[in-house]
């Protein structure tokens, strides 16, 4: 019998096959409503005389009940069912040392029903779970009409994009946004990964756009970082030749590329603190992890990828498969820049001894180090880029500061709008960030070619020389205002 508290119901299940159905009895009835409510055994010779016996099922199926043993059963605090044993055979009675086992029999019944309960809500959520990816999956479909004008576009040069586009000065976010899925489907057709992977054009088409809806409109975190971000990538395979001189593998440079384009999926425009501070659900998932953003990026990498159609990887071999997708965690959980501090003396240690391919600690450093580079390439472009980024990210991290401020927190001063001072934080992050990322780069790159790193050092230092500029800073806190954020 199973016990319905809120009811104040027993359910009974009969082993008659007569009855056949479920028996309700009110909790304050027979032996097995007393039991249940005062969590003792009781071991009755005399069924029939007790004046606690229920009749009700012995007139129903014509068995007749001479003697009983009824027994709790409990989880850690409460009873949550009763068990009834009737009629024992042979004997005529139940002794002392059937109620030994009956109440070791009850603490396994209990641990039983506890774990059947829990399983229950587990997969209940993810049947919810799963309810919910598809709804998710569902609003941001692509029509197959939008995939097939993408898939059948006749393939364009590198130069017909634009004449700088492999160029490390080249500015990506100049290309307007209707045209990025294309260009970053050449992208993946210029890095050779169509076809060593065999990857069905109409397949990346499909991936790209549902990619590309998966990011939500935040000021700085949105397609455009992304598509930013990957285009990063491609410049080092085409200028570095990451894969041809083996610094990294095939494979793990189709991860790269895909991890640059996903890693930011459904950004919300707040940062993991404010998730934990908010008790975000997101928080709630993968706190206790660290790297809640990234991990649910990644969480959105794989919807998309198990998405009918959009499942770039499905030509790889098992092993390459498993592979890949380890990958591609590693290399989006490697974006979240406290983790980058967190390895960074590691690598510049690397840098100081020399890299060793043959060193895995060494190989996942690099592979690190180059996805921070991707992330944080505006930072290597013209004064107008960078600019545009100041605007960009500090509107998004004011909104977020706003929001803390509305829930009774003190912001960081980078996220407080009345304490924050644009051209001293940039320079901060240039000089803390972004020029140690392409220093080690080139530190490492030394025996390769190095435009990347010359390129990445000398834009964040002139960008610096910029913001350092007294002339120039009321003009970037004009910029500010008039994107609304002042």
């Amino acid at each position: 019998m199973s016990l319905e508290s809120s009811l104040h119901i027993l359910m009974m299940y009969p082993r008659h096959e007569e009855v056949g159905r479920e028996v309700r009895i009110p909790l304050n009835e027979g032996i097995a409503g007393y039991v249940a409510q005062s969590g003792e055994t009781l071991n009755i010779r005399d069924a029939q005389n007790h004046p606690l016996f229920y009749n009700g099922i012995d007139k129903n199926t014509g068995f007749k009940t001479k003697n009983i043993l009824c027994f709790p059963i409990k989880d850690e605090s409460q009873v949550i069912g009763v068990a009834e044993l009737c009629n024992k055979s042979p004997g005529a009675y139940f002794t002392r040392f059937d109620e030994e086992i009956a109440n070791a029999f009850s603490a396994y019944c209990g641990l039983s029903i506890m774990h059947s309960l829990m399983y229950k809500k587990v997969a209940d959520a993810q049947h919810r779970s799963k309810l919910s990816n598809e709804l998710m999956m569902y609003h941001m479909k692509v029509a197959d009409d939008e995939v097939f004008r993408l898939a059948q576009e006749d393939s364009i040069a590198p130069l017909q994009i634009h004449c700088d586009f492999q160029n490390f000065s080249f500015c990506p976010r100049v290309i307007e946004n209707q045209r990025t899925a294309s260009v970053m489907l050449e992208m993946f057709q210029g890095c050779g990964m169509i076809r060593r992977w065999r990857i069905p054009r109409d397949t990346l088409a499909r991936f790209i756009l549902m990619v590309k809806r998966g990011y939500r409109d935040p000021p700085y975190h949105n397609w455009m970082h992304a598509f930013s971000v990957a285009h990063f990538c491609y410049l080092l395979f085409v200028n570095v030749g990451l894969i041809e001189n083996k610094i990294i593998s095939e494979l793990e440079g189709l991860a790269l590329l895909v991890a640059c384009l996903c890693h930011d999926l459904d950004h919300r425009g707040t940062n993991n603190s404010f998730q934990v501070a908010s008790n975000s659900v997101l928080a709630a998932l993968y706190s206790s992890e660290g790297s809640v953003m990234e991990r649910h990026h990644f969480a959105q990498a794989m919807c998309i990828l198990n998405t009918e159609g959009c499942n770039i990887l499905e030509n790889l071999d098992d092993k390459d498969y498993t592979l890949c997708l380890d990958l591609l965690r590693e290399f989006i959980l490697a974006t979240d820049l406290a983790h980058h501090l967190r390895i960074e003396e590691d690598i510049r240690q690397m840098s100081l001894d020399g890299y060793d391919s043959g060193n895995r600690q060494h190989h996942t450093l690099l592979t690190s180090l180059l996805m921070s580079s991707c992330d944080i390439a505006d930072q290597t472009k013209n004064w107008d880029n960078s600019k545009l980024i100041a605007e960009l990210v500090y509107s998004e991290f004011f909104s977020q500061g706003d929001l803390e401020k509305a829930m009774g927190n003190k912001p960081v001063p980078m996220m407080d709008r009345e304490r924050a001072c644009i051209p001293k934080l940039q320079i901060e992050f240039i000089d803390g960030i972004a020029c140690p990322i392409y220093e080690l780069l080139y530190a490492i790159f030394s025996g390769n070619k190095v435009s990347l790193t010359k390129r990445g050092r000398n834009g964040t230092g002139n960008v610096k020389d910029i913001f350092q500029d007294s002339e120039i800073e009321e003009e970037v806190l004009e910029a500010i205002r008039n994107v609304g954020i002042d």
